[in-house]
């Protein structure tokens, strides 16, 4: 009889010791703000490495009569095209030969555009490259004929790749969109240096960038990285050094002025204590989605929306929103709520919309 007292006095202070752990363990989680750790080249990029977009005009032919007929653009594309290849139209005296082109509905004039990726392209490089009719009713069972793809620059007359082969539509329902996997051949290089002068710049991606992760970016490149140069320290001398919330230089130390690509990689893998962006909410009426960032609140507000009435305040926060007295209403709270009461989502939307109006959301508003 007492060794089963015993057993179960024990079993019970096993228990009770269990919970305390476990109560302690979310104290001290609930008390200490947590810091994500990541590696720079999760949210930044080199200056440099970026995409590129090429664009031209071009011809697509073969078509089972969608394509426009008697369309003074296409008919000058089509001249042009065959004056380049040694086939001009007849001139007859002030005939101009267009007017042989305007039964022809097998042709339609498109708009290419090929994207370079960030790491850059070579001369032979064959990339995809997408088509979109100006006029004609379907580019299925087209072949793109040709197009010259420029750069990025309108003062930029040189022709960076060309651009043929069969085209292939991806949505029935969207006919005159249609996409040539491989028909873009690089004409000449492209590509971007990723450092100047023995600098680095490292661009913080747009959702990442503040004034606060620019300043710890700087100091942990300054912290962790060798800028000793024979043995004399330039730390706080130009070697890093954040310009804005975006941008920061890092320079390139002189063990690695030979070697810029491994301290690239190396600078990219420094990893850092992530801070926490500003309180976001993210609403995409389309879709339906809302997405808040639980530290944002909400000020003094009544919202009368429809059949629903809401009071909102640290004097008068409504109960079933708000169990802290002590600090303001959570969003979050207010839209459980009303999706607990089956508010719609378009409806929940326009309350949060109102609350930015009002100026009581203290968080920012990103509509989609």
């Amino acid at each position: 009889m007492n060794i089963c007292r015993i057993v179960s006095v024990c079993r019970f202070a096993i228990r009770c010791l269990a919970w305390c752990v476990v109560i302690t363990c979310l104290i001290a989680a609930s008390g200490t703000p947590s810091f994500a750790r990541t590696q720079l080249k999760n949210i930044c990029r080199i200056k440099g490495q970026e995409e590129n977009v090429l664009r031209g005009m071009g011809l697509v032919v073969g078509l089972n009569g969608t394509g426009e007929a008697n369309d003074g653009l296409t008919m000058r594309a089509i001249a042009r095209a065959m004056e380049i290849m040694g086939n001009p139209l007849a001139m007859n005296g002030q005939q101009s030969g267009l007017d042989e082109l305007k039964r022809m509905k097998n042709t339609a004039l498109v708009m290419v555009t090929a994207t370079v990726p960030a790491t850059g392209a070579r001369r032979g490089d064959q990339l995809d490259c997408f088509v979109s009719a100006l006029n004609g009713k379907s580019l299925a069972g087209g072949r793109l004929a040709f197009a010259s793809l420029q750069g990025p620059s309108t003062q930029d007359p040189r022709v960076y790749a060309l651009c043929q082969g069969q085209v292939t539509v991806d949505d029935p329902e969207q006919p005159m969109v249609a996409v040539v996997h491989g028909g873009c051949q690089m004409e000449a290089d492209i590509f971007t240096p990723f450092y100047r002068d023995g600098y680095i710049t490292l661009l913080l991606d747009k959702n990442h960038a503040n004034f606060q992760t620019a300043a710890v970016i700087a100091y942990e490149i300054e912290r962790k990285l060798d800028y000793s140069d024979g043995g004399k320290t330039t730390a706080g001398q130009g070697t890093v050094r954040a310009i804005d919330a975006a941008n920061i230089v890092v320079r390139i130390p002189e063990t690695y002025v030979q070697d810029p690509v491994g301290f690239a990689s190396e600078l990219l893998d420094v990893r850092i204590d992530e801070h926490e962006p500003e309180s976001r909410v993210v609403i995409n009426p389309r879709a339906g989605s809302i997405v808040i960032s639980g530290d944002v609140e909400i000020g003094d507000v009544i919202i009368s929306h429809k059949n629903v009435v809401v009071e909102a305040g640290v004097a008068n926060a409504f109960s079933q929103v708000d169990t802290d007295q002590s600090s303001q209403p959570k969003l979050q709270q207010l839209v459980d709520q009303l999706n607990a009461l089956r508010v719609p989502t378009h409806d929940v939307i326009d309350i949060i919309r109102g609350i930015e109006r009002n100026g009581k959301l203290h968080g920012r508003l990103i509509i989609e």
